[in-house]
Formats: C-alpha cells, sequence, structure tokens
C-alpha cells in the first residue's frame, strides 16, 4: 500500500492528472471487481487527504481521542480510558509525514525549526503534534469532535448525572444563574454544558464562544463565534479575549465560553459583571475547591491582580460543577458548589457531592435560587 500510495503522490504532486479514480487504476494494474476498488480508493484517499491508519478509528462511534505515540503504540478513547488498538504505521517517518500534513490542513507549519503545533482540522478535530527531539518518536494527540447530541435526561440514564445533580442543575439553568463546569481532560464537561444549554428557554439568545465547535447544542437560537489561528506568517489570528468583547456587541442573553485557559477569562468574568445573566463556561481544575486559585492564576495572565479577579469572580459566578473520571474510566458529575467570598478571598462550599449527597453549602444555594424566585429542588430542603 505505501509503494502504490507514493507512486500516486508522486503523480498528483507532478500535476499528470487530478483523476484520483484513473491513477489508482493505472497504478495498481486491472482491478476489475468495484468492491475491491472501492475499499482501495477509500484507504489511498485517506492516506493522501484522510488521516491515514487513524481515518476508521475517528470515525468509531465513542471516540473522544486517538492519540500516537510511536509507529507501533496508537490508542483510543471511548469514556472508559484509553486503550490500545492494533493500528500500525510504516515508521516514525510514516507518523510525521501524516503529522505535517494535517497541521498544513489546520493552516500550521511543522517542521525542525516549529517541532510542535496545534491546529483544527477542517472538520473541526483538534490536532496537537510534537517531532523529535522533544519526544522520542512524532507523537500526535486528536480530539475529536463530539456528533451526538446529549439531553441532560440522557445523561441521567448513562450515569453521568445522579438524579439529585441533574435536579440541582435544571434549577440553577432556569434561575439564570452563572456557573462554571470543572475537571480535567475528557471528564465531559463539554457535553455537560452542550446538555445544560438545550435547557434554557427556546426564547433566549445564547452566544456561544469556542476554540473549535466542539458543543453540540439542541437550541433555536445559539450564534457561535469560533476564534482564528494565526496563518503560517504568523498573522490573521483572533482569539478568546476579542470573540468575547465581539459577543457583548450582539445582543446576548447568555454568554457562553467553551473553556476559558488564558486572559479573556477576566474578559468574561466582567462580561458577566453586566447583567448577562445565567452565563457558562468550562475550567480546567483538579476539583471544584482549586477553582478559586486556577481563576486568580489564568487572571495574572492579563495582568490582573488577584484581589481583582477575587471580587469580579464573586460577583460573576454563582455555582461550580465538577466532573472527574472514576478509577473504571467513566464520568460523572462529582460535586455542585457554592462560589463565595471568605475573609481570605473566594471558596467553593459543597452544596452537593456525589459521595454524600446534600453538602454544607445546601442553604446557601437554596437562598441563592429563592432570590431568583426560583424553585428550590427536594434536595436542598
Amino acid at each position: 500500500m505505501s509503494a502504490l500510495v507514493d507512486r500516486v503522490r508522486h503523480r498528483l504532486a507532478a500535476g499528470e492528472s487530478a483523476d484520483l479514480d484513473a491513477l489508482l487504476r493505472e497504478e495498481s494494474g486491472d482491478i476489475l471487481d468495484d468492491a475491491v476498488f472501492a475499499v482501495l480508493r477509500r484507504e489511498v484517499h485517506a492516506e493522501l487527504a484522510g488521516a491515514g491508519p487513524l481515518e476508521p478509528l475517528l470515525a468509531l462511534p465513542g471516540v473522544t481521542d486517538v492519540l500516537v505515540t510511536a509507529p507501533d503504540a496508537v490508542w483510543i478513547d471511548r469514556g472508559h480510558g484509553v486503550e490500545r488498538v492494533p493500528v500500525r504505521f510504516a515508521d516514525d517517518a510514516a507518523v510525521r509525514r501524516l503529522a505535517q500534513r494535517l497541521v498544513a490542513a489546520g493552516g500550521r507549519r511543522l517542521d525542525d525549526a516549529t517541532p510542535f503545533a496545534d491546529a483544527t482540522l477542517p472538520d473541526g478535530t483538534r490536532l496537537h503534534a510534537v517531532l523529535p527531539p522533544l519526544v522520542p518518536a512524532t507523537a500526535l494527540s486528536l480530539r475529536v469532535l463530539a456528533r451526538q447530541r446529549f439531553t441532560l435526561a440522557e445523561l441521567v440514564r448513562r450515569g453521568t448525572v445522579p438524579d439529585e445533580a441533574a435536579q440541582l442543575l435544571q434549577a440553577v439553568v432556569r434561575a439564570r444563574l452563572a456557573y462554571l463546569l470543572s475537571g480535567g481532560t475528557g471528564t465531559g464537561k463539554t457535553t455537560l454544558l452542550g446538555a445544560l444549554l438545550g435547557e434554557v428557554r427556546p426564547a433566549e439568545r445564547l452566544v456561544v464562544i469556542e476554540d473549535a465547535g466542539e458543543l453540540v447544542i439542541d437550541h433555536p437560537h445559539a450564534v457561535r463565534l469560533v476564534t482564528r489561528a494565526p496563518n503560517v506568517e504568523g498573522a490573521g489570528a483572533v482569539g478568546l479575549r476579542e470573540l468575547v468583547r465581539q459577543a457583548l456587541r450582539m445582543r446576548p442573553d447568555r454568554l457562553v465560553v467553551g473553556e476559558f485557559r488564558g486572559a479573556e477569562t477576566v474578559e468574561l468574568l466582567v462580561a458577566l459583571n453586566t447583567g448577562h445573566e445565567g452565563g457558562a463556561a468550562t475550567v480546567h481544575a483538579n476539583s471544584a475547591q482549586d477553582v478559586p486559585a486556577r481563576l486568580a492564576a489564568l487572571g495574572s495572565l492579563a495582568g490582573v491582580p488577584p484581589a481583582t479577579v477575587t471580587e469580579l469572580a464573586a460577583s460573576a459566578v454563582d455555582v461550580v460543577v465538577h466532573l472527574a473520571r472514576g478509577q473504571d474510566g467513566t464520568r460523572r458529575v462529582r460535586e455542585i458548589g457554592v462560589l463565595r467570598r471568605t475573609a481570605t478571598g473566594l471558596a467553593v462550599a459543597p452544596a452537593w457531592t456525589l459521595e454524600e449527597g446534600p453538602g454544607v453549602a445546601r442553604g446557601a444555594l437554596a437562598a441563592v435560587l429563592a432570590a431568583r424566585q426560583a424553585d428550590v429542588p427536594a434536595v436542598l430542603r
């Protein structure tokens, strides 16, 4: 196969023909069986324009990540932790060629001068690639966009959201409380955020800001803004910070940031202090209690003192929802907490935890909901 692909690639590059079928028939001999030819065509197309040997893995139901750590070490994650798959590359040069082609398709460069790159592929898949000698062998990490739309009820049935937690989250959304979804990579933050946005009244206008169009939302009035990476000359970038500013001019009822990880944190907190209730975002954190420190660290990237970030966050964010993976790899909501001021800054007090149910701050959350004239779920009474 590799020799066939090389011959076809060479002839395409030489401009001999743009007809892939004709070149394939010439280079592969007289293949009369249409079914065999169709399989061959798909494989060659994957090598020349798709993700090569990784293409079938990206199409598997439930796959969220495809990882390559060596030519003979390929892994996938289907929601239960990483698992090794019997996919092999010929050598590291083949992995490198694939990485460079995919990065180029995302408008970036990857070579000895730039040995690592982030890119978004045309189908929205997020790619990170690193070349030796920074790693022993070319390493690829592909994050697959969610294809399936989940409702909150479906996540309850799947066990991601316990029933008591679902009642609280519905109350939070209906009361237009601002919330952050925290957790590590691949814990289901984006999936849950999409489900919660589906609970918003159809009459409300959502303006959603993302690095990549990952959120799958069942809502009739959701407007998306997606960042743009710089081109190969390093120009033309549009980041989250600028998009948050633009979103404020678009008459949002609710502002949503798929994930904030830098100086745009301050822009979002300022925006949520301008009367835009019910906003939401995701953030990486090890626990709900670590979120205040994470906000302070991200605010420092914009040169904002921790005390100022504390004041902004205390006024802008009401609730923190933390997700984590269990030892079996399953993703679940672990805690729902109330963000509040303390004598030393900010803290997240648990209103509900997976292990213990109602927490010490259930009265605080009930009071916040009551102040918005919202129904208080029985679990908080």
